[in-house]
């Protein structure tokens, strides 16, 4: 498994968020010499507050980046805990010229509901995908997938849709998230993991990997070795 994971270590987050944002303004401006258009792929959370600012720095041509998520709270997207409202408020009205968005979050009631046309926005978006970023939960997860769902049971995620609906727990907003293969076919995949909690369990991924970690499954089927930033 070592040779499908590069880790780059920094002092601290600061340091990560000025290393990641070039990492990532290089990959894209590389594949802008190549195509039109490039696609990237955010995930939610708290970490990608750590370098959305300094992203948004970069002298790229962001006209021609169409952005997505790799996964959606089914909330509204003015609430504070929507990833289409962190992506927004961090990197899009920061940018000097407007960027193509595709969000995950439609009018349906349920993110089973919104599948089609999740789909269809999808279809939209570059793909392979240029660049994907994705956090790393404490339990191993990725997006909105999680150990539970045993996705590495199921290859081909036993659908031909690019997404699926997640529900973790009645008490916790539903969600909508990137499948294992549409992320896995990505062009390049980078992983940003902050905390020492988080660097252990990468370190459990170079040595003897738990099988239920979906960061795990991810590994075992991008078509590139995924590149991981880290920090305490």
């Amino acid at each position: 498994m070592r040779d499908r994971i590069q880790r780059i270590s920094f002092a601290n987050s600061t340091e990560l968020a000025h290393g990641f944002a070039e990492y990532a303004a290089s990959v894209l401006s590389c594949a802008l010499k190549q195509q039109q258009t490039a696609s990237l792929v955010f995930p939610g959370g708290q970490t990608p507050r750590i370098y959305l600012s300094a992203l948004a720095k970069q002298p790229l041509p962001w006209r021609r980046v169409i952005i997505t998520l790799s996964d959606e709270r089914w909330v509204d997207t003015d609430s504070e805990n929507s990833n289409e409202r962190l992506i927004r408020a961090n990197l899009l009205d920061r940018l000097p010229e407007e960027a193509h968005f595709v969000g995950l979050k439609t009018r349906h009631d349920t993110p089973e509901q919104a599948i089609s046309e999740i789909a269809q926005r999808l279809a939209t978006v570059p793909q392979p995908f240029t660049l994907t970023i994705l956090g790393l939960g404490e339990d191993g997860h990725i997006a909105s997938l999680f150990p539970h769902l045993k996705l590495h049971e199921k290859p081909d995620n036993a659908t031909e849709a690019p997404c699926l609906a997640v529900n973790l727990a009645p008490t916790l907003p539903p969600r909508m998230s990137l499948s294992l293969t549409t992320l896995a076919q990505s062009e390049q995949i980078a992983l940003v993991a902050t905390g020492a909690s988080k660097r252990r369990l990468l370190d459990q991924l170079t040595e003897q990997a738990d099988p239920g970690l979906p960061v795990l499954w991810l590994l075992q089927r991008s078509l590139s070795p995924v590149t991981v930033f880290e920090s305490d």
